[in-house]
C-alpha cells in the first residue's frame, strides 16, 4: 500500500514533475554552491550568501507544495515558531529572520580561524580550492558522524539531540531545529580538527556552504529521486530513514554531508523501498521554545524526553 501511495510517477504525473523529481536535488545543491562562489567573491560575502541561501529555501518551499514526498507533512504541526526559534538560537543571533541559517559557522570561522596561528602546517594550502574543500568536508564529517552517533547511543547527549528528532514531519523550515548544546558539540567535534590543521578561512566558508545546502535538502518534503547521489551525499531519502521511529532504521545514516563514514563503519542504510514517514520519538518534548531549551537540564524533563513512566509511590 505504501508502495502504491509513493508511485506518483504513473497516472497524472506530468513531464515537468517527473523532471523536477530527478533534477531538483542536483540543481538546488550545485546552483547553491555556484551562488556561494559569487557570494564569497563579492564585497559582502555573508550578506550575499544569505540571499543565495534564502532563495534556495524559497525554491524548496515551493517544491514541497508542487511535488511533496508526504502530503500529510504539509499540514501544520504547531511547531513552526519553535523551529524558527531554535534555528535562530542555534545558528546565531546574527541570522535575523532566519534567512542565513548557515551563516553562523562562517562568522565563527572569521573569529576563531585567526586563533589557529599556532598552525602546524599540515594543511595542503597549495591544493586547488575544490580539493581543499573536499578534504575539509571529509575530515569535518568524521567529527559530525561521531558526535551524531554518540548523541544517539549515549543518553546524556540524546537528551539534547531528541529535540531534533521529535518532529513528526520533515520540511525545509525545521532544518535548524537543534538544541544549542547539541549544535555546540557538533561544531566542536567537526571544526576544531580543521583549526588545528591550519585550514584557511575560505575553506571554512565553503564547508559552511556545503553543510547549509545539504541540510535544507535532507529535511525538505520534496519527492526527489537521488539515485547515485545516495552513495556519496546525505540525501532526503537517507535522512528520512534516520528519522524513523524504528530504531533499526533510525540509528543509521549518521552522515550530515557525505556518507563515507557510514559506509566505513557499517551504518549505511538504504533498502530498496520508499523511506519511512513514521518519524519521531517515543518520549515527549515540552511545549514552547524556552521550555524546550531548559527541559534537558531537569530530572523531570529528562524523564519526559526518554519516555520513562513515573513510578507510583
Amino acid at each position: 500500500m505504501v508502495l502504491e501511495r509513493r508511485n506518483v510517477t504513473s497516472g497524472n504525473g506530468s513531464l515537468l514533475k517527473q523532471m523536477l523529481r530527478y533534477l531538483s536535488w542536483p540543481l538546488v545543491f550545485f546552483l547553491g554552491l555556484l551562488g556561494s562562489h559569487f557570494a564569497f567573491a563579492s564585497a559582502h560575502p555573508m550578506g550575499v550568501f544569505a540571499a543565495v541561501y534564502a532563495a534556495a529555501v524559497f525554491v524548496l518551499f515551493a517544491l514541497e507544495r508542487y511535488i511533496p514526498y508526504e502530503r500529510s507533512w504539509l499540514l501544520s504541526d504547531g511547531e513552526t515558531v519553535n523551529d524558527i526559534g531554535h534555528t535562530l538560537a542555534t545558528k546565531g543571533v546574527l541570522q535575523v529572520a532566519g534567512l542565513a541559517a548557515a551563516v553562523f559557522p562562517m562568522y565563527a570561522a572569521n573569529i576563531l580561524q585567526p586563533l589557529a596561528a599556532l598552525k602546524f602546517g599540515f594543511w595542503p594550502s597549495d591544493w586547488p580550492m575544490v580539493l581543499q574543500v573536499a578534504l575539509a568536508v571529509v575530515i569535518a564529517e568524521l567529527g559530525l558522524y561521531w558526535s551524531h552517533r554518540i548523541a544517539h547511543e549515549k543518553l546524556f547527549f540524546w537528551r539534547f539531540h531528541a529535540l531534533h528528532h521529535s518532529v513528526t514531519r520533515l520540511w525545509v523550515i525545521n532544518t535548524g531545529r537543534f538544541h544549542i548544546a547539541d549544535s555546540l558539540f557538533k561544531i566542536a567535534m567537526s571544526q576544531i580538527p580543521l583549526y588545528c590543521l591550519g585550514a584557511p578561512l575560505p575553506v571554512f566558508w565553503w564547508l559552511g556552504a556545503v553543510t547549509a545546502f545539504i541540510g535544507i535538502l535532507t529535511h525538505c518534503n520534496v519527492d526527489m529521486r537521488t539515485g547515485a547521489f545516495d552513495f556519496i551525499f546525505s540525501t532526503p531519502r537517507l535522512h528520512r530513514w534516520h528519522h524513523s521511529k524504528d530504531l533499526r532504521e533510525g540509528n543509521m545514516n549518521y552522515g550530515e554531508n557525505v556518507v563515507v563514514w557510514d559506509l566505513l563503519f557499517a551504518t549505511y542504510y538504504n533498502p530498496d523501498r520508499p523511506s519511512s514517514t513514521d518519524i519521531g520519538i517515543k518520549g515527549e518534548i515540552a511545549e514552547g521554545f524556552l521550555k524546550q531549551l531548559t527541559q534537558p537540564f531537569t530530572k523531570e524533563g529528562v524523564r519526559q524526553i526518554l519516555g520513562r513512566v513515573r513510578r507510583s509511590p
